[in-house]
C-alpha cells in the first residue's frame, strides 16, 4: 500500500490522481511532483517501486500539506474574524464569503431554508 505524507493513496487509481487525495495537492500540483521525481503518470499507485514511492515523498514534503496546511488556513479565518474584516463578519454569519450574492442561491452556505410564520396574505 502506498503511502505518502500519512494519507493511504488508493491502490487502483493513477498515481497523478491519488495524489490528489492528500489534502492541498490538485492535479496540476501532482503533475509537478510527479515531474520532478520523473514518475510515469499513467502508473497505478498500487504498482509504483519503492525508489520511485520515496522519490514522490521528498518532493511532497517540501509543500505544506494535511494538517500544517489546515491549520493555516483555520488560523488564517481565525484572523480574518478577530479583526472584523468584511470576509470574517461573513464567516462568523456562516454566509458566502467570496462575493457571491446572499438574497438567493446562497443555500450551501445558509443551509436548509427557514419558513416564516404568517408571512403569506
Amino acid at each position: 500500500m502506498a503511502r505518502v505524507n500519512n494519507v493511504d493513496l488508493p491502490k487502483n487509481k493513477r498515481i497523478i490522481i491519488a495524489l490528489t487525495s492528500i489534502y492541498g495537492i490538485g492535479k496540476g500540483l501532482s503533475k509537478k511532483i510527479l515531474e520532478n521525481a520523473s514518475v510515469d503518470f499513467d502508473k497505478k499507485a498500487g504498482d509504483l517501486e519503492e525508489k520511485e514511492l520515496v522519490k514522490i515523498r521528498e518532493e511532497v514534503a517540501k509543500l505544506t500539506t494535511e494538517g500544517d496546511l489546515r491549520r493555516e488556513v483555520s488560523m488564517n479565518i481565525k484572523t480574518k474574524k478577530e479583526i472584523n474584516s468584511y470576509q470574517g463578519k461573513m464567516h462568523k454569519k456562516g454566509l458566502p464569503v467570496r462575493g457571491q450574492r446572499t438574497s438567493r442561491n446562497a443555500r450551501t452556505r445558509k443551509g436548509k431554508p427557514k419558513t416564516i410564520a404568517n408571512k403569506k396574505k
